[in-house]
């Protein structure tokens, strides 16, 4: 039994872990989680506004593809399965919720940065671009994500997401140009500082 087990989840391929969750083993479903937990979390935070809201959606999305299992039908990857439950948990919380939370940060209450490294700076350079990306509309933003942070081929995306090649290709240029609007300022290294 033992033997067994290990070779189940250590050996095993993602759709065979997959097919053994369908047939009742305990822990195959756990692993898959395991194997990519990280790809799924940082999907679900690049698709939300708040890290509240990839929680809770990365939650739903697991409870989804694990009542669901029995359906996958193995034309795409487990990884792009789960990967597209995801983007689809956060786009549905999205919608139900309907208003953006704003945070709002008042330049008097922001320290000035002690020079060009410092941590602080990076990490409100982030939060700019963070605030530019989440400006945008959620499907252009999806399609980016997908096709410039996660690295997948428009026909990749276009698979995950579930439209044709071209509306990621226009969805993708739509949205770069939004964020060269929004972000073209930071060229002026006066800017950055």
């Amino acid at each position: 039994m033992c033997h067994e087990r290990s070779f189940v989840l250590g050996e095993s391929t993602d759709v065979e872990l997959l097919r053994a969750h369908v047939n009742g083993q305990r822990h195959a479903f756990a692993e898959l989680l395991r194997r990519h937990n990280d790809h799924l979390w940082q999907t679900a935070l690049r698709t939300s506004y708040t890290r509240e809201d990839a929680a809770d959606s990365l939650q739903d999305a697991l409870l989804s593809a694990h009542r669901t299992a029995g359906a996958f039908r193995a034309e795409a990857e487990v990884r792009s399965w789960l990967h597209a439950i995801v983007v689809n948990a956060c786009l549905d919380r999205i919608r139900r919720n309907k208003t953006r939370r704003a945070l709002s940060l008042s330049p008097e209450t922001m320290p000035e940065p002690r020079n060009e490294r410092d941590e602080m700076a990076a990490v409100e350079m982030s939060m700019v671009i963070d605030r530019a990306l989440f400006s945008l509309p959620p499907e252009q933003r999806t399609a980016l994500v997908a096709v410039d942070v996660e690295g997948y081929s428009v026909a990749e995306a276009a698979a995950l997401l579930g439209v044709p090649e071209g509306t990621i290709k226009s969805r993708c240029a739509r949205a770069r140009q939004r964020l060269k609007e929004r972000l073209d300022y930071l060229r002026d290294p006066g800017n950055r500082r």
